[in-house]
């Protein structure tokens, strides 16, 4: 299984310069991936322009958005934007993507919090189709450049249609920021679908969850900033920040033990550090 680390984009208040430091330190330890947190209420960095500073000073490492709110951008100008990420990186981005369960995060006019779903099947679409290189609506010219490729496509979500839209249009499947044993249900929904839509192989399976080798107060709080807007999931979120060498490796086993490919470790902190004194415990 891949160990990959999240940037930490949306601690409030972070300071965005550490970002491409961050992104460069995470390479040189030998993680998988960068993984960014998707909101737009929240004063934190966008996770498209954390992904393109993360571009711009690695070379290797994978890119992952976990999970991007697909549906709160016009679906051309994301499109566009994605593609350009994934051809500054050289093909290294994974586009993880979920509906989003905020209003207050749906502040594009005309893209508001209803009737997600139809829109979103909508938009993928419209992905497939600008990263064909096909002409823009009412236009003569394609968004992209020649050569863009299919960004690989991972569906976050807990609802019979996030497994069913995976399994028709995507790689795989990226579970929540809950405890690491809460992930077995979902990852098997995810088999079951891959299965009854005739795929052949097997689903990509990532995990997420929080951690810290630091105070584990303080990260618990970050945290729970982040999530105190969404109560019904608040205390469950907070239950699987795990601190220590141990509980991490403890996490890490359980992810091996479902089956993942890849486990990104958020972090609940901006410490810089935090990157290497992980990467000695999980690599």
């Amino acid at each position: 299984m891949k160990i990959g680390i999240g940037i930490p984009n949306q601690i409030a208040n972070v300071d965005p310069a550490i970002i491409p430091e961050w992104a460069r330190r995470a390479e040189a330890a030998g993680f998988s991936s960068l993984g960014t947190v998707g909101r737009i209420a929240f004063p934190g960095v966008m996770d498209t322009v954390a992904l393109a500073a993360a571009a711009g000073a690695t070379s290797t490492i994978g890119l992952f958005t976990n999970v991007l709110l697909g549906p709160v951008w016009p679906a051309v100008l994301l499109a566009k934007e994605l593609a350009g990420i994934d051809g500054v990186s050289g093909g290294r981005l994974t586009l993880g993507i979920g509906l989003g369960g905020r209003d207050d995060d749906f502040v594009a006019e005309g893209r508001g919090p209803r009737g997600l779903g139809k829109r979103f099947d909508a938009d993928l679409e419209t992905y497939r189709d600008v990263w064909a290189g096909k002409n823009l609506p009412g236009s003569d010219q394609p968004a992209v450049p020649a050569g863009t490729r299919q960004i690989p496509l991972i569906f976050g979500g807990n609802a019979p249609a996030t497994f069913a839209r995976a399994a028709r249009l995507g790689e795989g499947y990226v579970a929540g920021s809950v405890p690491a044993a809460y992930a077995a249900q979902p990852f098997d929904a995810m088999r079951a679908a891959w299965k009854e839509a005739g795929r052949t192989g097997e689903p990509r399976l990532i995990g997420i969850g929080y951690a810290t080798m630091g105070d584990l107060e303080v990260a618990k709080a970050n945290v729970h900033e982040y999530y105190k807007v969404m109560p019904e999931f608040l205390d469950l979120v907070l239950s699987g920040v795990t601190g220590g060498a141990q509980a991490i490796r403890d996490a890490v086993k359980i992810y091996e033990d479902h089956g993942a490919d890849e486990f990104i470790i958020n972090p609940a902190t901006t410490d810089l550090d935090e990157i290497e004194r992980i990467a000695e415990v999980v690599l």
